[in-house]
C-alpha cells in the first residue's frame, strides 16, 4: 500500500499554512506512459477528469420531447472560476493522470509530471515526511483528507493550494490517490462571496426572490416572508398569482418576462395590493428586476427586489391632492373677491365649488351679521338665515329643497346648518341615510326632494373672518358616487377661509352703520400668522377721540418659496369713505403680492389704483422677505421709516427713498434691499403712534427708538409697550403697528 518516498498526508491544522512535503525523484516515463501507466484508471478525454468538464465540454444538442439529454452535459461554469486540477497518483505517489487545469495551477505539462513522484516535482524537502504520512494514511484507511500545501510551482515560487484526497480502486483491486486542488486564493475569495452573499440576502431588509425560467419561485429571502406574509417554502416552485391571487400581476409576470428576454433591468416597477402579511390595508411596493446567468452567460431566471414605499406612496397621493387642492385654491384666488358686491362674492364662491367639490353648493349667512351684528348662538337657539347663494352641476330636485338667493329661513336647533354656525365646526356626513335629510333640509318637503334627488353625502363649513362665524358653505353630492372625505374637507374649509374673508370685506363695506371698531377688526388680520420665516405680532388701536372709521391698515400676505410679504398703510381721511379705500387697497394689495411683483412695481399698480378712489391719498410701505437670500425688499410711498432691530447693534431707521403718496401720480418708486438675519426685527407703524401736536416728529422718533433699544423680548410684549407708552389717549388718529422677527431655520 505504501512505498518510500511516496507522498504522505496529515491534518492539515497541524502545519498551518505550511503542510507540504517533497519525495524522490521517480524513473523517467516511458512512451505512452507519459498519459497512461498499466493498472491505472483510463481517461479518454480530459473531460474524465474531475474539474476539467467546464472548459473543454461542447454545448450539448438539444432533447426532443420526452427524451433525456445525450452527450456531455454543458457545465455551469463554477468549476471554471474554480480552476479545479486532477492529479491521480499510484501507490508509489507517481502521477499517473494530469489534468489540464493542474498544468495551469502547477505549471507542468503532463509530458514533464507524469510518471513523475509528485513529492519531489512539487513538495519542499522540509515537508516530505508529513507528506508520507498523510498520502500513507488515505492508502491504508480509505479516510479522505483535506488542507492546504504550500506547492512549488514549475517558475520556482511557492503556493497554497487547496487539496482534496482521496483513495480510489479500480476494478482489479489496484488503489490509487485521487487528489483534487485548486488555488486557495480563489476558493477564499469565492467562499467569501457565498458567504457575503447569503448573509446580505438572509438580513437586508429588501424582499429579494429568485424566479426561474417559468416564472416559478426558488428561493425567498425573510424580508420577503414578510412583506407576503407567507412561509418561504410556501413559495417554492409556486408562481406569483399562485402564492398572491389578490394581488394584480399581470403586469409584473409581463415585466419579468420581458427581463428575461432582453436582459435589460427593470427598475422601480410600481406594485400596488394587498397580501396576508396585512390584508386590511394597500400597500405600495416598488419592484426591480434583474435577469440572472452563471458564468457562461445561460439564463437561469430573473431575480426580484422588492421595497415597501407604502409611506413614500401616501404621501405621493397626499401630494397630488395638496396639487389639486392649490389649482383650486389658485382658481379661487383670482374668481372670488372680484368686487365688494356681497352677493356676486357668494356667488362666485359658489361657482368655484361646483362642481370641484359638490354638485349643488349654497352659501348662507347669518341674517345678523348681514345686518352688521355679532350673532351668537345658544345651544337651543334656531339659526335665522339668509340665503345669499345657489349653484348646481344638474338642475334636480335638490335645487329646488335648496332656499332662494335672497330668502330668509329658520333652521331648528337640530339641523346640521345651524351646529354648524353655532360651534364653528364644519360638519360632514360621509353616507348620508333617510335619517339624517330631515336634519339637512329646512322642511319634511324639502327632505323628501333630497331623497329622491339622491343626495347620499353631505358637508357643511363655517365661514369664518376674523374670528367671527359669518354663514356657512353648504355642500351636498348626488351624481358624483364618491362621499366627501378628510380631503375634500380640508379643501372646502380652505374656499370658505379664503372667500370669507371677501364676504366680510363687502358686508362691511356695504354696511355704512357698523362702527369703528368692528369695522376695522373685520379688514384686519386680528391675529397675523407666523408665515414663511417669520414670527408676527401686530396691534390696530382706534382713535381715541372719534368713533368715525379710520384708514390705518396691515397685511401679512404668505407668498410663493416662503416669502412673506409685510404691508402697512394710512388712508388720509376718516369715516366710511377712507375705511373702504383702505379695503380696496389692501384687497388689491392682496391680489398684486399673489404675482410676486417687485415692490416698487407693486407700488406703482396701487398708485393708479387709488387715483380712480375718489381722489384718495395714501401712504404705504410694502416689504418682501426672502428667508432663503435673508434679505428683505422694500419701497416706500410716502410713509414713515420702517426700524431695523439687529442684536448688537442700535435701533435704526432705515433709510429709504420716502416716495410719494399712493394716489399722486405719476411719481416712480424705488426698492431699497436691506439685509435680514435671524433673530433680526422689522417694526412698522403708521403716523398716529409717533405724531402728536405738542412734540416735533424728530423727538418722537427718537422716543420709538429708545423704547426700542433695550433687552429682547416677545413681540407682543413689544406691540404693548409701544401702544402704552407713545399713542395719546386724546389722539384723533387711530394706529396700525407690525412687527416682524425673521426666525431660525429649524
Amino acid at each position: 500500500m505504501h512505498a518510500p518516498g511516496a507522498p504522505a498526508a496529515e491534518n492539515h491544522a497541524s502545519v498551518p499554512g505550511n503542510e507540504a512535503v517533497h519525495s524522490p525523484t521517480p524513473p523517467p516515463a516511458r512512451g505512452d506512459e507519459a498519459t497512461q501507466r498499466p493498472g491505472a484508471p483510463a481517461a479518454e478525454n480530459h473531460a474524465s477528469v474531475p474539474g476539467n468538464e467546464a472548459v473543454h465540454s461542447p454545448t450539448p444538442p438539444p432533447a426532443r420531447d420526452g427524451e433525456p439529454v445525450r452527450g456531455p452535459v454543458r457545465p455551469t461554469g463554477l468549476l471554471d472560476v474554480l480552476g479545479v486540477a486532477s492529479v491521480v497518483l499510484d501507490t508509489e505517489g507517481r502521477i499517473v493522470l494530469w489534468s489540464p487545469q493542474a498544468e495551469e495551477l502547477f505549471g507542468y505539462s503532463a509530458q514533464e509530471a507524469l510518471g513523475r513522484s509528485a513529492a519531489r516535482l512539487m513538495i519542499h524537502e522540509q515537508h516530505f515526511d508529513l507528506v508520507v504520512k498523510l498520502f500513507a494514511d488515505v492508502l491504508e484507511t480509505g479516510e479522505s483528507w483535506a488542507g492546504a500545501f504550500p506547492i512549488r510551482h514549475k517558475d520556482g515560487s511557492t503556493r497554497l493550494v487547496e487539496f482534496r484526497n482521496q483513495r480510489l480502486l479500480d476494478d482489479r483491486g489496484d488503489v490509487y490517490a485521487l487528489g483534487l486542488a485548486a488555488d486557495q486564493s480563489t476558493v477564499r475569495r469565492l467562499e467569501r462571496d457565498v458567504a457575503l452573499s447569503t448573509r446580505m440576502v438572509a438580513q437586508s431588509p429588501t424582499g429579494l426572490a429568485v424566479l426561474d425560467t417559468d416564472l416559478r419561485f426558488v428561493s425567498v429571502n425573510p424580508a420577503l416572508e414578510r412583506i407576503n406574509g407567507i412561509p418561504a417554502e410556501e413559495h417554492l416552485g409556486r408562481t406569483v398569482p399562485e402564492v398572491l391571487p389578490d394581488l394584480d400581476t399581470d403586469a409584473l409576470e409581463s415585466a419579468v418576462r420581458r427581463v428575461l428576454e432582453s436582459g435589460a433591468a427593470l427598475v422601480d416597477q410600481a406594485l400596488v395590493g394587498r397580501t396576508p402579511a396585512d390584508p386590511d390595508e394597500e400597500h405600495a411596493w416598488s419592484v426591480s428586476l434583474y435577469r440572472l446567468e452563471d458564468a457562461l452567460g445561460t439564463v437561469l431566471g430573473a431575480v426580484c427586489m422588492v421595497v415597501d414605499v407604502t409611506e413614500q406612496h401616501r404621501a405621493q397621493v397626499e401630494a397630488e391632492a395638496a396639487r389639486r387642492r392649490l389649482a383650486v385654491i389658485a382658481d379661487a384666488s383670482a374668481r372670488i373677491g372680484t368686487t365688494l358686491d356681497l352677493d356676486r362674492t357668494a356667488s362666485e364662491l359658489a361657482d368655484v365649488a361646483v362642481p370641484e367639490l359638490a354638485d349643488i353648493a349654497a352659501v348662507d349667512l347669518l341674517e345678523a351679521v348681514v345686518e352688521g351684528r355679532r350673532s351668537i348662538l345658544g345651544p337651543t337657539e334656531p339659526a335665522v338665515i339668509r340665503a345669499l347663494a345657489v349653484k348646481a352641476e344638474h338642475p334636480s330636485e335638490a335645487l329646488e329643497a335648496a332656499d332662494p338667493p335672497g330668502q330668509i329661513a329658520r333652521y331648528a336647533s337640530d339641523r346640521l346648518v345651524t351646529e354648524c354656525v353655532r360651534t364653528g365646526s364644519p360638519v360632514m356626513l360621509a353616507e348620508v341615510g333617510p335619517a339624517d335629510l330631515p336634519r339637512i333640509a329646512r322642511s319634511p318637503e324639502a327632505a323628501e326632494q333630497l331623497a329622491r334627488a339622491g343626495v347620499h353625502s353631505y358637508l357643511a363649513v363655517p365661514l369664518i373672518a376674523r374670528g367671527e362665524v359669518l354663514g356657512s358653505l353648504d355642500l351636498k353630492r348626488m351624481t358624483n358616487p364618491l362621499p366627501f372625505g378628510d380631503d375634500d374637507l380640508l379643501l372646502a374649509r380652505e374656499l370658505a377661509a379664503r372667500a370669507a374673508v371677501q364676504i366680510d370685506n363687502a358686508r362691511w363695506y356695504q354696511n355704512a352703520r357698523n362702527t369703528a371698531l368692528t369695522l376695522q377688526r373685520s379688514l384686519l388680520p386680528s391675529h397675523p400668522p407666523r408665515t414663511g420665516g417669520l414670527e408676527v405680532a401686530s396691534r390696530y388701536q382706534p382713535a381715541g377721540a372719534t368713533a368715525e372709521v379710520g384708514g390705518d391698515w396691515f397685511d401679512v400676505i404668505p407668498l410663493d418659496g416662503g416669502k412673506t410679504a409685510l404691508v402697512v398703510g394710512d388712508v388720509m381721511g376718516s369715516g366710511v369713505s377712507a375705511a373702504a379705500t383702505m379695503g380696496r387697497l389692501r384687497t388689491a394689495t392682496n391680489t398684486l403680492a399673489s404675482l410676486d411683483l417687485d415692490p416698487a412695481r407693486l407700488l406703482e399698480h396701487l398708485d393708479r389704483t387709488t387715483e380712480g378712489l375718489d381722489h384718495s391719498i395714501a401712504t404705504c410701505v410694502y416689504a418682501v422677505h426672502d428667508p432663503g437670500l435673508r434679505q428683505c425688499r422694500i419701497a416706500n410711498a410716502g410713509h414713515l421709516p420702517p426700524v431695523r432691530l439687529r442684536d448688537g447693534h442700535a435701533p435704526e431707521l432705515l433709510e429709504l427713498p420716502t416716495g410719494a403718496p399712493l394716489g399722486v401720480g405719476g411719481v416712480a418708486f424705488s426698492t431699497t434691499t436691506v439685509t435680514l438675519e435671524p433673530g433680526d426685527r422689522l417694526v412698522f407703524y403708521t403716523d398716529g403712534l409717533v405724531e402728536t401736536r405738542r412734540h416735533p416728529l424728530d423727538e418722537r422718533l427718537d422716543a420709538l427708538l429708545h423704547l426700542l433699544d433695550g433687552p429682547d423680548r416677545p413681540l407682543e410684549e413689544v406691540c404693548d409697550l409701544l401702544l402704552r407708552t407713545l399713542h395719546q389717549p386724546d389722539n384723533s388718529d387711530d394706529v396700525a403697528l407690525l412687527i416682524a422677527r425673521v426666525v431660525r431655520p429649524g
